[in-house]
């Protein structure tokens, strides 16, 4: 299994997939149950709490709308059709319009954009969600317009879905739901994509256990939890991570330092010319070629992890290396990148091919990139992380002054 493969199965499992499977687990055991539904009552109420405190202070729109969507449905059914899942009359209808509702309401949230709360665009979103109360109450309360009866169809006896107490129109909607989400995450791959995916698993087995209750509230509030835990996730790798490369950015390289102890080495790496490089072919281009080149250091040899320290400058540090020992991984970096030949793009180039492109003449430009590196170790001389990445620093100068393109202690 190869390291993408494991990269996209640890982010599709964390950290939704474990809160989910952590709360399917405890309401699995009797003695776990009772104590988990002892906090029924707090537990609802905390993740609310902290979800729209989150939302606010980091501006998640979904995620304040997304809890306020998980929390109506639940004091909802609980009113309506506590005890069962609704075996007739209102209680029955209102279950199967919010089963309905509930799937496309959050697909919905995951492919839309934050668009902050208090402005126009949150005031339309709580518009649409009071519209959808509005017309809930109005075919559960109305049974003579017969809207009620087509959410209440429930498939043959023959069909294995008639075993689950959800009727047919939600289960096509939650279908349409899991499709489309699974769709996004491996079209993007995001945490919060992630949390979407599970806190719609999490609402399929609070509607589909058959009995309205605590144990629907807890799958509930977990639905919710998932959310925060996805923001919570998604700011720290923000915080950590830089966001045009996709490296570990220069927060994460001043905790990593502050963590090593004994040996270790440090590459300042700069790629050469590059300012000269940005005037001629545009910012665009070079942020693409950044891109490039990071994707060269992530698979650096020889245990070293790899960040941007800023602009075109990035490092790599190799913990428990001498200098001599990372010599020849850099090396071998530094003639990669030198090999490698980017393709500009076009400033003008379309996003979408037209029907009958015209041939432009010309070869595409091939441009070749070089970096210079300088290293240094831990050693008495040089015993903190500053002052290993001040000699860092002046190695690289030294490569830079030598002529470019090569690799300095």
């Amino acid at each position: 299994m190869n390291s993408v493969v494991i990269r996209s199965l640890f982010t599709l499992i964390v950290p939704g997939g474990l809160v989910f499977f952590a709360t399917v687990i405890l309401l699995q055991f009797s003695s776990l149950k009772q104590s988990v539904s002892s906090l029924v009552h707090i537990y609802p109420s905390l993740v609310a709490a902290a979800g729209i405190l989150l939302g606010w202070r980091f501006n998640r729109s979904r995620l304040v709308f997304a809890i306020l969507i998980l929390a109506l449905a639940d004091r909802t059914l609980l009113i309506f059709s506590s005890g069962s899942s609704g075996s007739a009359g209102v209680g029955l209808a209102l279950y199967n319009a919010i089963a309905f509702l509930l799937p496309l309401n959050l697909t919905a949230l995951s492919f839309t954009q934050e668009r902050g709360i208090a402005n126009v665009r949150g005031l339309a979103r709580l518009g649409i969600i009071f519209f959808q109360v509005v017309l809930v109450y109005v075919i559960c309360f109305f049974p003579q317009l017969g809207v009620a009866g087509y959410l209440n169809y429930q498939p043959g006896n023959s069909n294995g879905l008639s075993r689950l107490p959800l009727a047919l129109p939600a289960m096509l909607a939650f279908g349409v739901a899991f499709f489309l989400l699974a769709m996004r995450f491996i079209k993007r791959e995001t945490v919060l994509e992630n949390g979407f995916f599970w806190a719609l698993l999490s609402v399929f087995f609070a509607l589909a256990i058959g009995k309205i209750g605590n144990d629907s509230t807890i799958y509930f509030a977990t639905a919710g939890l998932v959310l925060v835990v996805s923001v919570i996730e998604t700011s720290h790798s923000m915080a950590f991570r830089d966001e045009l490369t996709g490296i570990p950015g220069r927060r994460a390289l001043d905790e990593a330092l502050l963590k090593l102890t004994g040996n270790y080495s440090v590459a300042m790496l700069d790629i050469d010319f590059f300012k000269k490089f940005n005037d001629r072919y545009g910012h665009d281009v070079g942020d693409q070629v950044l891109r490039l080149v990071a994707s060269r250091f992530a698979q650096v040899s020889g245990g070293g992890k790899p960040y941007r320290y800023g602009g075109e400058e990035f490092t790599v540090v190799f913990p428990g290396k001498t200098v001599s020992e990372t010599m020849p991984h850099l090396e071998k970096l530094r003639k990669e990148v030198a090999k490698t030949r980017f393709i500009v793009r076009a400033g003008d180039r379309r996003r979408k091919k037209p029907e009958n492109p015209r041939r432009v003449g010309g070869p595409r430009k091939r441009v070749k990139i070089t970096m210079s590196i300088g290293v240094a170790e831990r050693n008495q001389r040089y015993g903190s992380p500053p002052q290993v990445i001040q000699a860092a620093d002046k190695a690289l100068y030294r490569a830079k002054k030598k002529g470019r393109n090569r690799v300095s202690t």
